[in-house]
């Protein structure tokens, strides 16, 4: 178990970047309660990254805050997108079979 901070007030951490058990470690080691309104299994999540968060790391609350964090952008907030036009189906090409090396004693066996 993580030693709480004794103290009424404490500031909250930068968990923004950190992944969901990482940031969950974070608000549990300085007295804070994480919470996920975009998320209702938070309590599962593992691997997904934290995008936004509520109140801003610095802030001082009371201890025993909950603290809000987003792990999907929301409309109209950004997010890379994908820029590149996608094809669909697998790569052209494939698999190619291997040529005989010129003057290679042993030729190769037909398939």
């Amino acid at each position: 178990m993580y030693p709480i901070p004794k103290t009424p007030e404490v500031r909250v951490p930068r968990l923004v970047g950190l992944m969901a058990m990482d940031a969950r470690a974070s608000a549990r080691a300085r007295g804070l309660l994480l919470d996920a309104p975009d998320r209702p299994d938070f309590p599962l999540a593992v691997a997904d990254f934290v995008v936004r968060q509520y109140p801003q790391p610095g802030a001082e609350v009371p201890r025993d805050s909950r603290v809000y964090v987003w792990f999907d952008f929301g409309a109209d907030e950004g997010g890379g997108g994908v820029r590149e036009p996608r094809v669909s189906g697998p790569p052209p090409g494939g698999l190619t079979r291997e040529l005989d090396e010129p003057g290679d004693p042993y030729e190769a066996s037909p398939v």
